[in-house]
């Protein structure tokens, strides 16, 4: 229905890089989400008031809430798709993050009050009426979560977005946790067990997962995580596509939200090329960057020696020796200013997050360790920290 639905509203829908695509399609799956938990809210709570189950009635505003979880993210979008302004030079594309975790923060809160009205309903069991609606009704529910997962899903990764797949992971959720009221009525209907409170409890913590898992996604991105490994790779494969490009360090992406990145990085050029072909070089590569990516791309450009071997020697003992230190330390910018008494050798090391070495710890082992290694070298060293 979706796919359907986009390829009659939405002009030029395979085209998920444009912000005006990515809108429409969080408006058309908003508006389609309300819809239908707003049904299944309505056959629910009749279903629930009926049968008297407080797991089915519990449920039942479960979808009223996840109606309001879609309005959220429908208001996100369009907010995210205004144009940028003079207060926003960036755009509005993180109201897409934040909608996204209102919608985890009224998961939770969901979660919260079915807990409580289950634990009531342990202490103050009462009898579950079964009716062939009651089945019809919870067995349609879990197909229609189930495939409203499924499209949110397709949706999400089709535009890359987390507040699509956090609405993913609560259908999902939602469709397990009528599963569960639905087989708690079946055993109260055939049995003499009362065990509705109970899977309320468990419906609650199902909810409950799945909050928190889609807090953990829309936090992330407003927090600043690293880019995707394919990002990053797209990256080096059009940088380093040039020849005349030694290498890359200090890659940093920043995410102003979905479609909306600006990425720095330092490119390695030899020393003894032309200074205006260099420049004209890192100018064609930033605009490459743009058209390919859709990124902002600022480049700074580092000379290093390519022609001396001594140097490059050097340089190359230098990168294994450290690796002692730890195993996943890379240099860069790597210079050797030679005088009277001795030699400078300066660069910057990248620790890894995963060391236990302070920044202070590293730096004093890797100018001890070349002191030690090498005669008459000293290192001058900045230690840097992977933004990747």
């Amino acid at each position: 229905m979706v796919s359907l639905l986009a390829k009659w509203l939405i002009k030029n829908n395979h085209d998920t890089s444009d912000p005006e695509v990515r809108r429409k399609y969080g408006v058309l799956c908003g508006i389609l989400g309300i819809v239908l938990n707003l049904l299944l809210f309505v056959g629910k709570i009749v279903t629930g008031l009926f049968s008297g189950s407080i797991a089915i009635t519990a449920d039942a505003f479960n979808n009223l809430s996840d109606a309001g979880s879609s309005l959220i993210t429908l208001v996100g979008f369009r907010m995210a798709g205004q144009k940028p302004d003079p207060q926003h030079p960036f755009g509005h594309g993180r109201f897409e993050y934040i909608s996204g975790l209102l919608v985890s923060l009224l998961i939770l809160l969901m979660g919260f009050e079915l807990a409580k009205s289950s634990i009531e309903k342990i202490l103050n069991p009462e009898a579950v009426v079964f009716h062939w609606l009651t089945g019809t009704i919870l067995i349609i529910s879990v197909g229609i979560k189930i495939y409203m997962g499924i499209y949110n899903r397709s949706v999400g990764k089709k535009i890359k977005s987390a507040a699509m797949m956090a609405t993913m992971t609560d259908s999902l959720g939602d469709a397990a946790a009528t599963s569960v009221v639905l087989i708690a009525t079946l055993i109260g209907h055939f049995t003499s067990l009362n065990i509705d409170g109970y899977c309320g409890i468990a419906v609650a913590v199902m909810i409950f997962v799945a909050g928190f898992r889609s807090a953990k996604e829309t936090i992330s991105p407003l927090l600043g995580q690293p880019p995707e490994p394919e990002f990053v790779r797209s990256i080096e494969e059009t940088v380093l596509g040039h020849k005349e490009v030694a290498g890359i360090h200090d890659l940093i992406v920043n995410d102003y939200g979905p479609g909306r990145k600006i990425i720095s990085l330092h490119a390695e050029i030899p020393a003894d090329a032309n200074l205006w072909d260099a420049h004209d070089l890192i100018d064609n590569i930033e605009q490459e960057i743009a058209v390919k990516l859709g990124c902002i791309a600022v480049i700074h450009m580092d000379p290093i020696v390519t022609d001396d071997e001594t140097i490059l020697a050097l340089r190359a003992a230098i990168c294994e020796e450290i690796k002692s230190i730890h195993p996943a330390i890379t240099i860069h910018d790597f210079r050797a200013v030679p005088g009277p008494t001795h030699t400078n050798v300066i660069f910057d090391a990248v620790l890894p997050f995963d060391s236990k070495l302070s920044e202070a710890e590293a730096h004093e082992k890797i100018t001890a360790l070349i002191a030690e290694r090498h005669e008459n070298v000293r290192a001058v060293v900045q230690i840097d920290r992977s933004y990747t």
